[in-house]
């Protein structure tokens, strides 16, 4: 099998994985923020992950340039996301 039929699978299953989980969850998240909530363990436990598998594929992003737009928006909601869960929990704070 050649490395670019395994890169394509992996790319697959990146996809589906972001399809049916990650945004999903990010689109919970970023209403619960955009609420004025605070995010929970399991909330940042996920946005963890999200960070550890983006440094791992990094590099298939290079390879496969195609691809860069869309993890760029996804970044940019991750980012969102914790921007708006760090005001509110500023907020939260504050206000105690």
């Amino acid at each position: 099998m050649s490395e670019e039929t395994v890169d394509q699978g992996v790319i697959q299953a990146i996809v589906d994985r972001l399809e049916k989980l990650r945004l999903p969850m990010a689109l919970q998240l970023q209403d619960k923020v955009n609420k004025g909530e605070t995010l929970n363990d399991l909330d940042l436990a996920f946005l963890e992950n999200v960070m550890n598998d983006s440094r791992k594929i990094g590099g298939m992003l290079d390879k496969y340039p195609a691809w860069q737009p869309l993890a760029a928006r996804m970044m940019s909601l991750y980012n969102e996301i914790t921007t708006k869960a760090l005001e509110n929990e500023q907020n939260s704070s504050n206000s105690s």
